[in-house]
């Protein structure tokens, strides 16, 4: 998509939220903070990852999928009227059942007229403790009917949306196959956190690769990164472990991985700001990372392990 110099601004706002076990209650937080964002500007507002209830991937528990719907759903209509009221392109994260047996972590992005752009299916799914998400989604399909990579930009009024989610973020292949699509941002809903028992000093490591990696897709895309991450201590309702203390620290930067907005690692915030969707041609004109890019010698890529 191509922007004339009047439309080159383009004021971005991500939403850092609490969640609660009450649906309805945590929709309406985050409708309540989408509709500070629209107030002060924001054109795109992006909702973290699995925003309408906790973070239930803690334990493994075949009655947690009835939190899932369909998409379109109850959650996909209230936020597509949202976008339509507030004349804004809202990226928000549902719990998607697809079919009988078959749900998705499903990022979904809604033009300013409340019509779905596209969604993103969650294509890396961990299985760690205490995220254990491979008992609960499928991964995105690796190709469409249309041929189209499940890493496919979607294209709507405010530019072309790299969206990924959560443990997207440590793959720059992910990264890397939306900026070769086109994608302007790359945004990565999120919920990640500590095991409350880690020491300060791991603690301090994790964040830290977080941030990092991130940063280093803006930089090696040259593009803009928006990462919002939820807040908040959520027990285990297992009880065999002491829980996960989610820790904001929600992010912007732009395409040299610049800190543009960030949040703390306890608060609820909407961090806005302006970006020039013109930069990222300019900085790739005098960073060439695209043009140098050796093709012919990545085949490899494509292997498991290397022999």
């Amino acid at each position: 998509m191509s922007h004339t110099a009047a439309s080159s601004q383009l004021h971005i706002a991500a939403i850092q939220q609490a969640c609660s076990s009450d649906k309805a209650a945590s929709l309406a937080a985050s409708e309540k903070l989408v509709r500070e964002a629209a107030k002060g500007g924001a054109q795109l507002v992006v909702l973290q990852e699995l925003h309408a209830t906790l973070y239930f991937c803690q334990t493994e528990d075949t009655s947690v999928f009835e939190l899932a719907e369909p998409i379109p759903g109850p959650t996909s209509q209230r936020l597509s009227d949202l976008a339509r009221e507030l004349d804004i392109v809202l990226v928000g994260s549902i719990f998607e059942r697809r079919m009988n047996g078959v749900y998705h972590n499903t990022a979904v992005v809604f033009e300013k007229d409340g019509s779905i752009a596209g969604l993103y299916r969650k294509m890396h799914i961990p299985d760690d403790p205490g995220f254990y998400e491979k008992f609960y989604f499928t991964p995105g399909d690796a190709t469409f009917n249309d041929g189209h990579s499940g890493f496919t930009p979607i294209d709507t009024s405010v530019g072309r949306l790299g969206v990924l989610v959560c443990w997207d973020q440590w793959y720059p292949e992910a990264a890397r196959l939306m900026a070769l699509a086109g994608a302007e941002i790359l945004i990565y809903p999120t919920a990640i956190g500590w095991d409350v028992t880690d020491d300060p000093e791991e603690q301090a490591r994790q964040l830290e690769a977080w941030v990092t990696v991130q940063r280093g897709h803006a930089v090696a895309n040259n593009l803009p990164v928006v990462a919002p991450n939820r807040v908040g201590i959520e027990p285990d309702p297992s009880s065999q472990s002491d829980g996960i203390r989610f820790w904001g620290n929600s992010f912007i930067c732009g395409p040299q991985g610049e800190f543009l907005a960030r949040g703390d690692d306890q608060s609820e915030c909407i961090l806005a700001v302006t970006v020039d969707r013109n930069r990222s041609e300019s900085i790739r004109r005098i960073w060439p990372y695209f043009r140098d890019r050796r093709i012919d010698a990545y085949g490899d890529l494509l292997k498991r392990v290397r022999d």
